[in-house]
């Protein structure tokens, strides 16, 4: 049995986390530079169709803290279109569920002889609900709490943007997943129940560093910020030895210190693993935060580049 101090901490968890649904609620990845076509529609494959999924496990430690489930998968159509679809399943504990499914187009226009700019669209449909009954409220509090009298089960339809230019050797990235701004909130008789979502902005960017062909240094970064939220931002570096083996570190800001490493299984292949040390507050409360992730690349046209060469595919 779950003893009064988990208890007021999932309820105190659960409270501040739907609190930050104001703000910044699209789940966070480390290993971004992998996960790249789930926040940005533009994300090219440079003709290679790629499959993957990523689970994370954040704050463990906290009851009721947020999974966060993602696959992903994109196909090139001809040498200047591609599509693609991903699902993100994030829950909070028992209580609160959302599931994402969109779709993704991208027509590709050369810009320079190895430059080329990605335009893309991502649509689709958001399914969010919550099981009240599952909450587990602290001592002292309320034996029915109007705010959580009934559950939630609501559809919404997501529409994003991005655009994508890169080369062999760098990109850069803008990007907003979802413009259209839902809302989780009902004001009945005074009282409000959950929050509304607003739309996230992306900016992403990296850069390969080559002193051999065995060996590869690739810094990288992330920035985020959403209407009422901080800005978050990630900065990694990566290096490859031999094109197998990758390991890398990171920041983010005022929250984590990360590591990760992957490697390549078979060709075509990779498995990897990331790790989060909070520094925040938030730190003394939980053991970090854990992500796995498998990609599988293959070359359908058989005459391309190897993707070992793109830093897209940090």
């Amino acid at each position: 049995m779950i003893n009064t101090t988990s208890r007021f901490t999932l309820f105190a968890t659960f409270i501040l986390l739907c609190g930050s649904l104001f703000a910044q609620q699209d789940p966070e990845y480390t290993q971004y530079m992998y996960n790249m076509s789930v926040i940005n529609p533009a994300y090219s494959s440079v003709n290679k169709a790629k499959v993957g999924a990523l689970y994370r496990s954040q704050w463990v430690g906290i009851d009721g803290a947020p999974t966060t489930a993602t696959f992903f998968g994109h196909l090139p159509m001809s040498e200047k279109v591609e599509i693609g679809l991903n699902l993100v399943h994030d829950e909070i504990g028992d209580v609160v569920q959302e599931t994402n499914i969109n779709a993704d187009f991208a027509y590709k226009l050369p810009i320079q002889e190895n430059a080329t700019l990605s335009l893309g669209l991502k649509a689709g449909a958001s399914f969010f609900s919550t099981d009240f009954s599952r909450l587990q409220l602290g001592s002292g509090a309320p034996a029915t709490d109007p705010s959580f009298a009934q559950n939630i089960n609501q559809t919404y339809p997501t529409i994003g943007i991005g655009a994508y230019y890169f080369s062999e050797r760098y990109y850069v990235g803008l990007s907003a997943p979802n413009l259209v701004a839902s809302t989780h909130i009902e004001d009945e008789d005074g009282v409000q129940r959950l929050g509304s979502e607003n739309t996230h902005y992306f900016l992403t960017g990296g850069y390969v560093f080559e002193p051999s062909a065995d060996f590869q240094v690739k810094p990288s970064f992330m920035a985020r910020w959403v209407n009422g939220a901080p800005i978050s931002i990630d900065v990694n570096a990566n290096v490859r030895f031999y094109q197998r083996f990758e390991a890398g570190i990171g920041y983010r800001l005022d929250d984590a210190v990360t590591g990760m490493v992957n490697f390549e299984v078979t060709p075509g292949v990779r498995v990897g693993y990331a790790y989060d040390y909070t520094t925040s507050n938030l730190g003394e409360y939980n053991k970090g935060s854990h992500e796995i992730m498998v990609l599988f690349d293959f070359d359908i046209f058989g005459k391309l580049p190897s993707y070992r060469k793109s830093p897209r595919f940090f």
